[in-house]
Protein backbone atom coordinates (compact mmCIF):
# COMPACT_ATOMS: atom_id res chain seq x y z
CA UNK A 1 0.00 0.00 0.00
CA UNK A 2 1.22 3.23 -0.80
CA UNK A 3 2.58 5.41 2.08
CA UNK A 4 0.33 8.06 3.37
CA UNK A 5 -0.86 11.07 5.59
CA UNK A 6 -3.21 11.86 7.29
CA UNK A 7 -3.07 16.13 7.38
CA UNK A 8 -6.37 16.72 8.89
CA UNK A 9 -8.69 14.27 11.22
CA UNK A 10 -11.66 15.28 8.45
CA UNK A 11 -9.49 14.63 5.17
CA UNK A 12 -7.45 12.27 3.67
CA UNK A 13 -4.51 13.04 1.23
CA UNK A 14 -2.69 10.21 -0.51
CA UNK A 15 1.00 10.92 -2.30
CA UNK A 16 3.46 9.41 -4.01
CA UNK A 17 1.17 7.60 -6.41
CA UNK A 18 1.99 7.14 -9.89
CA UNK A 19 -0.11 8.57 -12.19
CA UNK A 20 -1.89 4.96 -13.58
CA UNK A 21 -1.62 3.56 -10.17
CA UNK A 22 -4.63 5.45 -9.59
CA UNK A 23 -7.79 5.21 -11.69
CA UNK A 24 -9.83 8.75 -11.80
CA UNK A 25 -13.01 8.18 -9.43
CA UNK A 26 -16.74 9.38 -10.66
CA UNK A 27 -18.24 7.73 -7.74
CA UNK A 28 -20.53 10.22 -5.30
CA UNK A 29 -20.82 7.88 -2.85
CA UNK A 30 -19.10 9.22 0.88
CA UNK A 31 -17.55 7.40 3.49
CA UNK A 32 -19.82 7.49 6.20
CA UNK A 33 -23.52 7.52 5.11
CA UNK A 34 -25.41 10.86 6.04
CA UNK A 35 -22.32 12.82 6.47
CA UNK A 36 -19.80 15.04 3.87
CA UNK A 37 -16.50 14.08 4.50
CA UNK A 38 -13.61 15.52 3.04
CA UNK A 39 -11.67 13.51 0.95
CA UNK A 40 -9.14 15.17 -1.34
CA UNK A 41 -7.39 12.82 -3.81
CA UNK A 42 -3.94 13.94 -5.06
CA UNK A 43 -1.94 12.55 -8.15
CA UNK A 44 1.44 11.83 -8.27
CA UNK A 45 2.13 15.09 -10.01
CA UNK A 46 1.28 17.30 -7.21
CA UNK A 47 -1.46 18.93 -8.99
CA UNK A 48 -5.10 19.58 -7.55
CA UNK A 49 -7.23 16.24 -7.32
CA UNK A 50 -9.68 16.53 -9.91
CA UNK A 51 -11.74 13.32 -8.73
CA UNK A 52 -12.17 14.51 -5.39
CA UNK A 53 -15.25 14.86 -3.33
CA UNK A 54 -16.92 18.25 -2.61
CA UNK A 55 -16.02 19.84 1.12
CA UNK A 56 -18.60 21.62 3.21
CA UNK A 57 -15.34 23.26 5.04
CA UNK A 58 -13.98 26.42 3.61
CA UNK A 59 -10.65 25.07 4.35
CA UNK A 60 -10.48 22.31 2.80
CA UNK A 61 -12.62 23.04 -0.30
CA UNK A 62 -11.34 25.65 -2.89
CA UNK A 63 -14.45 24.90 -4.99
CA UNK A 64 -16.50 26.27 -2.09
CA UNK A 65 -15.09 28.96 -0.53
CA UNK A 66 -13.00 30.39 -3.70
CA UNK A 67 -15.29 32.64 -5.76
CA UNK A 68 -13.61 33.95 -8.64
CA UNK A 69 -14.27 37.44 -10.34
CA UNK A 70 -15.82 35.66 -13.26
CA UNK A 71 -17.95 34.33 -11.05
CA UNK A 72 -18.84 37.73 -9.60
CA UNK A 73 -19.36 39.08 -12.60
CA UNK A 74 -21.27 36.96 -14.38
CA UNK A 75 -23.49 36.80 -11.36
CA UNK A 76 -23.77 40.57 -11.13
CA UNK A 77 -25.19 40.69 -14.42
CA UNK A 78 -28.23 37.88 -14.33
CA UNK A 79 -28.96 39.90 -11.41
CA UNK A 80 -28.80 43.42 -13.04
CA UNK A 81 -30.77 41.77 -15.54
CA UNK A 82 -33.55 40.59 -13.60
CA UNK A 83 -33.59 43.76 -12.06
CA UNK A 84 -34.50 45.32 -14.82
CA UNK A 85 -36.90 42.25 -16.20
CA UNK A 86 -39.46 42.86 -13.16
CA UNK A 87 -38.99 46.95 -13.44
CA UNK A 88 -40.25 46.45 -16.89
CA UNK A 89 -43.12 44.58 -15.47
CA UNK A 90 -44.85 46.53 -12.72
CA UNK A 91 -43.81 50.11 -14.95
CA UNK A 92 -47.19 49.77 -16.33
CA UNK A 93 -48.71 49.53 -12.45
CA UNK A 94 -47.37 52.94 -11.83
CA UNK A 95 -48.71 54.56 -14.84
CA UNK A 96 -52.09 52.61 -14.80
CA UNK A 97 -54.55 55.19 -14.48
CA UNK A 98 -53.06 57.25 -17.28
CA UNK A 99 -53.16 54.35 -19.21
CA UNK A 100 -56.99 53.51 -18.27
CA UNK A 101 -57.80 56.88 -19.20
CA UNK A 102 -55.83 57.18 -22.84
CA UNK A 103 -57.79 54.18 -23.94
CA UNK A 104 -60.79 54.68 -21.84
CA UNK A 105 -60.75 50.88 -20.33
CA UNK A 106 -62.55 49.27 -17.59
CA UNK A 107 -60.41 47.91 -14.20
CA UNK A 108 -61.09 43.86 -15.98
CA UNK A 109 -59.43 45.43 -19.10
CA UNK A 110 -56.61 47.40 -17.16
CA UNK A 111 -55.97 44.22 -15.54
CA UNK A 112 -56.00 41.92 -18.43
CA UNK A 113 -52.43 43.86 -19.34
CA UNK A 114 -50.70 42.29 -16.71
CA UNK A 115 -52.64 38.92 -16.91
CA UNK A 116 -52.08 38.52 -21.15
CA UNK A 117 -48.46 38.92 -20.20
CA UNK A 118 -48.13 36.18 -17.40
CA UNK A 119 -49.82 34.12 -19.29
CA UNK A 120 -47.89 34.11 -22.57
CA UNK A 121 -44.72 34.14 -20.16
CA UNK A 122 -45.64 31.10 -18.31
CA UNK A 123 -46.69 28.86 -21.50
CA UNK A 124 -43.67 29.59 -23.18
CA UNK A 125 -41.04 29.49 -20.66
CA UNK A 126 -41.17 25.56 -20.92
CA UNK A 127 -39.80 25.83 -24.11
CA UNK A 128 -36.98 28.19 -23.74
CA UNK A 129 -36.22 25.51 -20.78
CA UNK A 130 -36.04 22.87 -23.03
CA UNK A 131 -33.79 24.80 -25.11
CA UNK A 132 -31.77 25.83 -22.57
CA UNK A 133 -30.84 22.16 -21.74
CA UNK A 134 -29.70 22.14 -25.18
CA UNK A 135 -28.37 24.88 -26.90
CA UNK A 136 -25.92 28.10 -25.66
CA UNK A 137 -27.83 30.04 -22.71
CA UNK A 138 -25.95 32.49 -23.10
CA UNK A 139 -27.41 32.96 -26.92
CA UNK A 140 -30.48 32.31 -26.00
CA UNK A 141 -30.85 34.99 -23.37
CA UNK A 142 -29.17 37.74 -25.67
CA UNK A 143 -32.25 36.85 -28.11
CA UNK A 144 -34.85 37.08 -25.39
CA UNK A 145 -33.64 40.11 -23.85
CA UNK A 146 -33.52 41.85 -27.66
CA UNK A 147 -36.80 40.52 -28.07
CA UNK A 148 -38.63 42.14 -24.92
CA UNK A 149 -36.94 45.18 -25.26
CA UNK A 150 -37.54 45.85 -28.93
CA UNK A 151 -41.23 44.78 -27.96
CA UNK A 152 -41.38 46.84 -25.07
CA UNK A 153 -40.20 50.49 -27.14
CA UNK A 154 -42.41 49.42 -30.22
CA UNK A 155 -45.45 48.81 -27.31
CA UNK A 156 -44.67 52.35 -26.50
CA UNK A 157 -46.26 53.60 -29.50
CA UNK A 158 -49.26 51.82 -30.21
CA UNK A 159 -52.70 53.86 -30.71
CA UNK A 160 -55.34 51.02 -29.77
CA UNK A 161 -55.88 49.44 -26.76
CA UNK A 162 -55.93 45.84 -28.71
CA UNK A 163 -52.13 46.46 -30.28
CA UNK A 164 -51.00 47.79 -26.73
CA UNK A 165 -51.92 44.55 -25.23
CA UNK A 166 -50.61 42.65 -28.11
CA UNK A 167 -47.31 44.15 -27.99
CA UNK A 168 -47.44 43.28 -23.79
CA UNK A 169 -47.60 39.56 -25.03
CA UNK A 170 -45.19 39.82 -26.65
CA UNK A 171 -42.87 41.16 -24.20
CA UNK A 172 -43.93 38.27 -22.05
CA UNK A 173 -42.18 35.88 -25.13
CA UNK A 174 -38.97 37.58 -24.56
CA UNK A 175 -38.90 37.70 -20.60
CA UNK A 176 -39.41 33.71 -20.62
CA UNK A 177 -36.62 32.93 -22.40
CA UNK A 178 -34.39 34.81 -19.65
CA UNK A 179 -36.38 33.61 -16.27
CA UNK A 180 -35.58 30.14 -17.33
CA UNK A 181 -32.34 30.02 -17.94
CA UNK A 182 -30.45 32.21 -15.75
CA UNK A 183 -30.72 30.32 -12.40
CA UNK A 184 -29.73 27.16 -14.27
CA UNK A 185 -26.21 29.19 -14.82
CA UNK A 186 -26.10 30.17 -11.22
CA UNK A 187 -26.61 26.62 -10.59
CA UNK A 188 -24.14 25.32 -12.48
CA UNK A 189 -21.62 28.11 -11.04
CA UNK A 190 -21.86 27.37 -7.51
CA UNK A 191 -22.71 24.16 -5.05
CA UNK A 192 -24.38 24.07 -1.83
CA UNK A 193 -24.48 27.11 0.13
CA UNK A 194 -22.62 29.64 -1.95
CA UNK A 195 -25.50 28.89 -4.05
CA UNK A 196 -28.03 29.30 -2.22
CA UNK A 197 -26.98 32.98 -1.51
CA UNK A 198 -26.57 33.51 -5.12
CA UNK A 199 -29.81 32.36 -5.64
CA UNK A 200 -31.07 34.02 -3.10
CA UNK A 201 -29.21 37.43 -4.81
CA UNK A 202 -30.87 36.56 -7.57
CA UNK A 203 -34.56 36.95 -6.35
CA UNK A 204 -33.53 40.02 -4.63
CA UNK A 205 -34.34 41.71 -7.84
CA UNK A 206 -38.21 40.55 -7.44
CA UNK A 207 -39.10 43.38 -5.04
CA UNK A 208 -36.28 45.89 -5.82
CA UNK A 209 -36.92 46.10 -9.61
CA UNK A 210 -40.72 46.05 -8.91
CA UNK A 211 -40.24 48.72 -6.93
CA UNK A 212 -38.30 50.33 -9.23
CA UNK A 213 -40.80 50.12 -11.95
CA UNK A 214 -43.52 52.22 -9.60
CA UNK A 215 -40.90 55.09 -9.32
CA UNK A 216 -38.83 55.51 -12.56
CA UNK A 217 -42.32 54.58 -14.53
CA UNK A 218 -44.09 57.37 -12.47
CA UNK A 219 -41.47 60.01 -12.20
CA UNK A 220 -40.38 59.69 -15.88
CA UNK A 221 -43.87 59.84 -16.80
CA UNK A 222 -44.49 63.26 -14.57
CA UNK A 223 -40.92 64.57 -16.43
CA UNK A 224 -42.63 64.15 -20.06
CA UNK A 225 -46.06 65.78 -18.96
CA UNK A 226 -46.50 69.08 -20.87
CA UNK A 227 -50.20 69.70 -19.17
CA UNK A 228 -51.62 68.19 -15.69
CA UNK A 229 -53.84 66.53 -18.97
CA UNK A 230 -51.63 65.11 -20.96
CA UNK A 231 -52.38 61.48 -21.44
CA UNK A 232 -49.55 60.27 -23.75
CA UNK A 233 -46.97 60.99 -21.41
CA UNK A 234 -47.40 57.38 -19.71
CA UNK A 235 -45.71 55.95 -22.75
CA UNK A 236 -42.39 57.55 -21.82
CA UNK A 237 -42.32 55.74 -19.03
CA UNK A 238 -42.02 52.43 -20.53
CA UNK A 239 -38.88 53.48 -22.65
CA UNK A 240 -36.52 53.45 -19.99
CA UNK A 241 -36.13 49.71 -19.89
CA UNK A 242 -35.64 49.70 -23.34
CA UNK A 243 -32.12 51.30 -22.99
CA UNK A 244 -31.18 49.39 -19.92
CA UNK A 245 -32.13 46.21 -21.66
CA UNK A 246 -29.26 47.40 -24.24
CA UNK A 247 -27.06 47.95 -21.87
CA UNK A 248 -27.57 44.21 -20.94
CA UNK A 249 -27.53 42.83 -23.57
CA UNK A 250 -23.43 44.14 -24.06
CA UNK A 251 -22.84 42.43 -21.10
CA UNK A 252 -24.75 38.98 -21.60
CA UNK A 253 -22.60 38.87 -25.39
CA UNK A 254 -19.24 39.95 -24.01
CA UNK A 255 -18.62 38.95 -20.24
CA UNK A 256 -20.96 36.59 -18.89
CA UNK A 257 -19.57 32.49 -18.42
CA UNK A 258 -21.65 29.97 -19.55
CA UNK A 259 -20.63 27.02 -17.79
CA UNK A 260 -20.55 23.31 -18.52
CA UNK A 261 -24.31 21.98 -17.48
CA UNK A 262 -23.80 20.21 -13.95
CA UNK A 263 -20.65 21.23 -13.32
CA UNK A 264 -20.12 22.45 -10.67
CA UNK A 265 -21.17 18.91 -8.85
CA UNK A 266 -19.33 16.49 -11.35
CA UNK A 267 -21.34 16.71 -14.69
CA UNK A 268 -19.69 13.72 -15.25
CA UNK A 269 -21.87 11.40 -13.43
CA UNK A 270 -25.12 13.23 -14.62
CA UNK A 271 -27.79 11.44 -17.14
CA UNK A 272 -30.11 12.22 -19.03
CA UNK A 273 -33.60 11.43 -17.57
CA UNK A 274 -37.17 10.96 -19.03
CA UNK A 275 -39.69 13.91 -18.87
CA UNK A 276 -42.08 11.61 -17.75
CA UNK A 277 -39.58 10.40 -15.03
CA UNK A 278 -39.30 14.13 -14.04
CA UNK A 279 -42.41 14.72 -13.93
CA UNK A 280 -43.45 11.70 -11.64
CA UNK A 281 -40.56 12.55 -9.29
CA UNK A 282 -41.83 15.81 -8.48
CA UNK A 283 -45.48 14.64 -8.54
CA UNK A 284 -44.61 12.54 -5.52
CA UNK A 285 -42.59 14.34 -3.48
CA UNK A 286 -45.39 15.98 -1.31
CA UNK A 287 -42.83 18.73 0.40
CA UNK A 288 -42.33 19.93 -3.67
CA UNK A 289 -45.89 19.95 -4.34
CA UNK A 290 -47.61 21.64 -0.95
CA UNK A 291 -44.51 24.13 -1.22
CA UNK A 292 -45.60 24.81 -4.94
CA UNK A 293 -49.10 25.19 -3.82
CA UNK A 294 -48.22 27.42 -0.74
CA UNK A 295 -45.90 29.93 -2.71
CA UNK A 296 -48.89 30.18 -5.78
CA UNK A 297 -50.50 32.11 -3.46
CA UNK A 298 -47.83 34.12 -2.65
CA UNK A 299 -47.55 35.10 -6.29
CA UNK A 300 -51.41 35.70 -6.28
CA UNK A 301 -51.20 38.07 -3.37
CA UNK A 302 -47.86 39.85 -4.69
CA UNK A 303 -49.08 39.83 -7.95
CA UNK A 304 -52.79 41.79 -7.06
CA UNK A 305 -51.19 44.01 -4.90
CA UNK A 306 -48.11 45.38 -6.98
CA UNK A 307 -50.58 46.25 -9.47
CA UNK A 308 -53.28 47.43 -8.37
CA UNK A 309 -51.78 49.05 -4.92
CA UNK A 310 -50.62 52.41 -6.55
CA UNK A 311 -54.31 52.56 -8.29
CA UNK A 312 -56.30 52.11 -4.88
CA UNK A 313 -53.57 54.34 -3.04
CA UNK A 314 -54.26 57.30 -5.28
CA UNK A 315 -58.22 56.62 -4.87
CA UNK A 316 -58.15 56.71 -1.27
CA UNK A 317 -56.10 60.17 -1.49
CA UNK A 318 -59.14 61.24 -3.91
CA UNK A 319 -61.94 60.58 -1.36
CA UNK A 320 -60.24 62.12 1.37
CA UNK A 321 -61.65 65.55 2.83
CA UNK A 322 -58.41 66.84 4.38
CA UNK A 323 -55.79 64.01 2.76
CA UNK A 324 -52.10 63.65 4.33
CA UNK A 325 -50.21 62.43 1.41
CA UNK A 326 -50.85 63.84 -2.37
CA UNK A 327 -51.82 62.11 -5.16
CA UNK A 328 -48.70 62.47 -7.43
CA UNK A 329 -46.50 60.85 -4.79
CA UNK A 330 -48.33 57.51 -4.49
CA UNK A 331 -45.92 55.69 -7.09
CA UNK A 332 -43.48 57.27 -5.97
CA UNK A 333 -43.79 56.01 -2.36
CA UNK A 334 -45.41 52.91 -2.74
CA UNK A 335 -42.48 51.62 -5.07
CA UNK A 336 -39.69 52.99 -2.24
CA UNK A 337 -42.03 50.62 0.17
CA UNK A 338 -41.79 47.83 -1.69
CA UNK A 339 -38.11 48.19 -2.00
CA UNK A 340 -36.91 48.59 1.66
CA UNK A 341 -39.41 45.89 2.46
CA UNK A 342 -37.27 43.80 0.44
CA UNK A 343 -34.33 44.49 1.21
CA UNK A 344 -35.32 43.37 4.70
CA UNK A 345 -37.70 40.63 4.17
CA UNK A 346 -35.61 38.56 2.03
CA UNK A 347 -32.48 38.47 4.01
CA UNK A 348 -34.52 38.66 6.74
CA UNK A 349 -36.43 34.98 6.27
CA UNK A 350 -33.34 33.34 4.43
CA UNK A 351 -31.58 34.61 8.43
CA UNK A 352 -34.57 33.27 10.26
CA UNK A 353 -34.70 30.00 7.81
CA UNK A 354 -31.08 29.45 8.68
CA UNK A 355 -31.09 29.82 12.60
CA UNK A 356 -34.11 27.82 13.31
CA UNK A 357 -32.89 24.82 10.73
CA UNK A 358 -30.41 23.97 13.83
CA UNK A 359 -32.61 22.75 15.70
CA UNK A 360 -36.04 22.50 13.83
CA UNK A 361 -35.67 20.18 10.42
CA UNK A 362 -39.03 21.76 8.99
CA UNK A 363 -38.17 25.40 10.14
CA UNK A 364 -37.88 26.79 6.70
CA UNK A 365 -41.68 26.34 5.44
CA UNK A 366 -42.43 27.36 9.20
CA UNK A 367 -41.15 30.71 8.47
CA UNK A 368 -42.52 31.00 5.05
CA UNK A 369 -46.21 30.41 7.10
CA UNK A 370 -45.88 32.34 9.95
CA UNK A 371 -44.53 35.02 7.58
CA UNK A 372 -48.29 35.00 5.62
CA UNK A 373 -50.58 34.98 8.40
CA UNK A 374 -48.71 37.70 10.07
CA UNK A 375 -49.24 39.53 6.83
CA UNK A 376 -52.88 39.09 6.90
CA UNK A 377 -53.80 41.67 9.25
CA UNK A 378 -51.72 44.03 7.93
CA UNK A 379 -52.48 43.77 4.61
CA UNK A 380 -56.30 44.16 5.81
CA UNK A 381 -55.33 47.19 8.07
CA UNK A 382 -53.65 48.65 5.57
CA UNK A 383 -56.62 48.48 2.71
CA UNK A 384 -58.89 49.90 5.54
CA UNK A 385 -56.77 52.65 6.61
CA UNK A 386 -56.24 53.79 3.15
CA UNK A 387 -59.79 55.25 2.97
CA UNK A 388 -59.13 57.89 6.14
CA UNK A 389 -55.43 58.03 6.53
CA UNK A 390 -52.77 57.41 3.74
CA UNK A 391 -49.96 57.79 5.47
CA UNK A 392 -51.04 55.18 8.27
CA UNK A 393 -51.57 52.55 5.30
CA UNK A 394 -48.19 52.85 3.82
CA UNK A 395 -46.71 52.14 7.40
CA UNK A 396 -48.71 49.29 7.66
CA UNK A 397 -48.36 47.39 4.31
CA UNK A 398 -44.69 48.48 4.70
CA UNK A 399 -44.75 45.82 7.36
CA UNK A 400 -47.10 43.41 5.21
CA UNK A 401 -44.69 43.28 2.75
CA UNK A 402 -41.97 42.36 4.96
CA UNK A 403 -43.41 39.55 5.97
CA UNK A 404 -44.47 38.87 2.82
CA UNK A 405 -41.27 38.93 1.26
CA UNK A 406 -39.72 36.09 3.88
CA UNK A 407 -41.05 33.34 1.08
CA UNK A 408 -39.17 34.30 -1.68
CA UNK A 409 -35.39 32.86 -0.86
CA UNK A 410 -36.54 30.46 1.49
CA UNK A 411 -39.00 29.34 -1.14
CA UNK A 412 -35.64 28.66 -3.79
CA UNK A 413 -34.00 27.27 -0.62
CA UNK A 414 -36.28 24.48 -0.19
CA UNK A 415 -36.54 23.18 -3.53
CA UNK A 416 -32.35 23.48 -3.73
CA UNK A 417 -32.36 20.57 -0.94
CA UNK A 418 -35.64 18.51 -1.39
CA UNK A 419 -35.11 17.27 -5.31
CA UNK A 420 -31.54 15.97 -6.45
CA UNK A 421 -29.42 18.01 -8.64
CA UNK A 422 -30.20 16.02 -11.88
CA UNK A 423 -33.79 17.07 -11.60
CA UNK A 424 -33.77 21.28 -9.69
CA UNK A 425 -33.42 22.47 -13.41
CA UNK A 426 -37.31 20.98 -13.73
CA UNK A 427 -38.28 21.62 -10.56
CA UNK A 428 -37.66 25.36 -10.67
CA UNK A 429 -39.46 25.04 -14.87
CA UNK A 430 -42.45 23.36 -12.98
CA UNK A 431 -42.54 25.56 -9.99
CA UNK A 432 -42.53 28.85 -11.73
CA UNK A 433 -45.14 27.40 -14.82
CA UNK A 434 -47.81 26.26 -11.98
CA UNK A 435 -47.12 29.89 -9.69
CA UNK A 436 -47.56 32.30 -12.12
CA UNK A 437 -50.78 30.06 -14.00
CA UNK A 438 -52.52 30.28 -10.91
CA UNK A 439 -50.80 32.87 -9.19
CA UNK A 440 -49.91 36.31 -10.80
CA UNK A 441 -51.12 35.50 -13.99
CA UNK A 442 -54.71 35.42 -12.66
CA UNK A 443 -54.89 37.48 -9.97
CA UNK A 444 -54.72 41.20 -11.13
CA UNK A 445 -57.70 40.11 -14.47
CA UNK A 446 -59.48 38.60 -11.18
CA UNK A 447 -59.16 41.86 -9.35
CA UNK A 448 -60.58 43.43 -11.86
CA UNK A 449 -63.58 41.30 -12.39
CA UNK A 450 -64.34 41.05 -8.87
CA UNK A 451 -63.76 45.22 -8.75
CA UNK A 452 -66.14 45.51 -12.09
CA UNK A 453 -69.15 43.32 -10.43
CA UNK A 454 -69.26 44.99 -7.17
CA UNK A 455 -69.60 48.65 -8.87
CA UNK A 456 -73.53 48.23 -10.11
CA UNK A 457 -74.34 47.05 -6.01
CA UNK A 458 -72.42 50.16 -4.33
CA UNK A 459 -74.47 53.49 -3.54
CA UNK A 460 -73.69 56.03 -1.61
CA UNK A 461 -76.73 57.77 0.30
CA UNK A 462 -76.17 60.21 3.23
CA UNK A 463 -72.34 59.39 3.65
CA UNK A 464 -72.85 56.29 3.88
CA UNK A 465 -72.42 53.09 1.56
CA UNK A 466 -75.44 50.61 1.33
CA UNK A 467 -75.44 47.91 -1.39
CA UNK A 468 -78.78 47.31 -3.55
CA UNK A 469 -79.39 44.16 -5.95
CA UNK A 470 -79.11 45.18 -9.60
CA UNK A 471 -83.01 45.14 -10.22
CA UNK A 472 -84.08 47.47 -7.79
CA UNK A 473 -85.92 50.07 -9.18
CA UNK A 474 -85.20 53.85 -8.16
CA UNK A 475 -88.72 54.66 -6.29
CA UNK A 476 -88.79 58.37 -7.56
CA UNK A 477 -88.60 57.73 -11.09
CA UNK A 478 -92.36 57.42 -12.62
CA UNK A 479 -92.49 56.29 -16.42
CA UNK A 480 -95.83 57.72 -17.52
CA UNK A 481 -97.28 55.02 -20.36
CA UNK A 482 -99.02 57.65 -22.41
CA UNK A 483 -95.99 59.60 -22.31
CA UNK A 484 -94.49 60.61 -26.09
CA UNK A 485 -91.71 59.97 -27.89
CA UNK A 486 -90.50 63.53 -27.43
CA UNK A 487 -91.03 63.20 -23.69
CA UNK A 488 -89.05 60.07 -23.91
CA UNK A 489 -86.14 61.68 -25.97
CA UNK A 490 -84.66 62.85 -22.66
CA UNK A 491 -83.96 59.41 -21.72
CA UNK A 492 -81.39 58.84 -24.66
CA UNK A 493 -79.42 61.65 -23.34
CA UNK A 494 -76.20 60.43 -21.58
CA UNK A 495 -76.13 60.28 -17.53
CA UNK A 496 -74.97 62.99 -15.48
CA UNK A 497 -71.42 61.97 -14.21
CA UNK A 498 -71.57 60.21 -10.72
CA UNK A 499 -70.02 62.73 -8.17
CA UNK A 500 -69.44 59.66 -5.84
CA UNK A 501 -67.50 57.98 -8.58
CA UNK A 502 -64.40 57.94 -7.37
CA UNK A 503 -65.65 56.76 -4.00
CA UNK A 504 -67.57 53.53 -5.87
CA UNK A 505 -64.18 52.93 -7.55
CA UNK A 506 -62.39 52.73 -4.21
CA UNK A 507 -64.72 50.59 -2.43
CA UNK A 508 -65.11 48.56 -5.48
CA UNK A 509 -61.36 47.45 -5.38
CA UNK A 510 -61.30 47.50 -1.55
CA UNK A 511 -64.04 45.15 -1.45
CA UNK A 512 -62.25 42.50 -4.32
CA UNK A 513 -58.75 43.53 -2.71
CA UNK A 514 -59.66 41.74 0.54
CA UNK A 515 -59.54 38.27 -1.07
CA UNK A 516 -55.82 38.76 -1.11
CA UNK A 517 -56.14 38.14 2.92
CA UNK A 518 -57.87 34.66 2.19
CA UNK A 519 -55.65 33.32 -0.39
CA UNK A 520 -52.41 34.16 2.05
CA UNK A 521 -54.24 32.03 4.84
CA UNK A 522 -54.99 29.53 2.11
CA UNK A 523 -50.81 29.63 1.39
CA UNK A 524 -50.34 29.83 5.34
CA UNK A 525 -52.27 26.04 5.47
CA UNK A 526 -50.00 24.61 2.59
CA UNK A 527 -46.90 25.50 4.58
CA UNK A 528 -47.45 24.13 7.70
CA UNK A 529 -48.88 21.45 5.73
CA UNK A 530 -45.44 20.41 4.11
CA UNK A 531 -43.97 20.57 7.78
CA UNK A 532 -44.97 17.21 8.05
CA UNK A 533 -42.97 15.80 4.90
CA UNK A 534 -39.93 18.11 4.64
CA UNK A 535 -37.49 17.04 6.80
CA UNK A 536 -38.22 13.08 5.58
CA UNK A 537 -37.80 14.45 1.74
CA UNK A 538 -35.06 16.05 2.48
CA UNK A 539 -33.64 13.38 4.09
CA UNK A 540 -34.43 11.11 1.37
CA UNK A 541 -32.53 13.65 -1.53
CA UNK A 542 -29.16 13.48 0.77
CA UNK A 543 -29.27 9.63 0.50
CA UNK A 544 -29.12 10.06 -3.10
CA UNK A 545 -26.37 12.82 -3.44
CA UNK A 546 -24.48 11.10 -0.66
CA UNK A 547 -24.38 8.11 -3.53
CA UNK A 548 -26.96 5.50 -2.21
CA UNK A 549 -26.23 3.35 -5.25
CA UNK A 550 -28.75 1.10 -6.94
CA UNK A 551 -28.91 -2.80 -5.72
CA UNK A 552 -26.65 -3.50 -8.65
CA UNK A 553 -23.82 -1.93 -7.59
CA UNK A 554 -24.32 -2.23 -3.88
CA UNK A 555 -24.20 -6.34 -4.38
CA UNK A 556 -21.31 -6.63 -6.85
CA UNK A 557 -20.06 -10.61 -8.34
CA UNK A 558 -16.75 -10.13 -7.10
CA UNK A 559 -15.22 -10.49 -3.52
CA UNK A 560 -12.74 -7.64 -4.44
CA UNK A 561 -15.68 -5.01 -5.12
CA UNK A 562 -18.03 -6.45 -2.81
CA UNK A 563 -14.97 -5.47 -0.19
CA UNK A 564 -14.75 -1.95 -1.82
CA UNK A 565 -18.73 -1.24 -1.83
CA UNK A 566 -18.44 -2.59 1.58
CA UNK A 567 -15.89 0.34 2.66
CA UNK A 568 -17.64 2.77 0.96
CA UNK A 569 -21.48 2.05 1.93
CA UNK A 570 -20.91 1.21 5.81
CA UNK A 571 -17.35 1.90 6.97
CA UNK A 572 -18.49 2.39 10.59
CA UNK A 573 -19.16 -1.51 10.93
CA UNK A 574 -16.15 -3.85 11.76
CA UNK A 575 -13.68 -4.89 8.54
CA UNK A 576 -13.68 -8.24 10.10
CA UNK A 577 -11.17 -9.50 6.82
CA UNK A 578 -9.04 -6.51 7.32
CA UNK A 579 -8.77 -7.54 10.79
CA UNK A 580 -8.07 -11.32 10.26
CA UNK A 581 -5.55 -10.44 7.81
CA UNK A 582 -3.89 -8.67 9.89
CA UNK A 583 -3.33 -11.23 12.22
CA UNK A 584 -2.37 -13.41 9.66
CA UNK A 585 0.37 -11.02 8.58
CA UNK A 586 1.32 -11.15 12.09
CA UNK A 587 1.77 -14.25 13.07
CA UNK A 588 4.01 -15.45 9.68
CA UNK A 589 5.96 -12.34 11.00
Amino acid sequence: MPPHNIQNRNSLKLHEMEDDSLRGNLSHQELLQGQEPNVVVVSGGGGGGGGGGESDSSSTTPRESRVTKKQIATVAILCYVNLINYMDRFTIAGILGDIQKCFNISDSQAGLLQTAFVLVYMLVAPLFGYLGDRFSRKYLMAVGLFFWSLATLVGSFMPTYGLFLLFRCLVGVGEASYSTIAPTIISDLFVRDTRSKMLALFYFAIPVGSGMGYIVGAEVMEIAKVSADDLVAWRWGLRVTPVMGLLALVLILFFIHDPPRGSSEGGQHLQVTSFWGDLKYLFLNKSFVLSTIAFTCVTFVAGALAFWGPLFTQLGVKIQDHPNAKEDDVSFVFGAIAMSAGLLGVPLGSYAGQKLRVKLPYADPLVCGVGLLASVPLILGALILAEWNTVGSYVVVFFGQIFLNLNWAVVSDIVLYIVIPTRRSSAEAFQILFSHALGDAGSPYLIGIVADAFKPYIHVQNGTTTFLPLTTIDPTFDLDLNATSADLSDLSDPPTPDPNEDFINFKSKQYAMFLCTIVNVLGAVFFFWSTCYIAADKERCDRTIAGSAPRKEREPSTSSSTASSRSLASPVEPREDEEEEAQKQSLLT
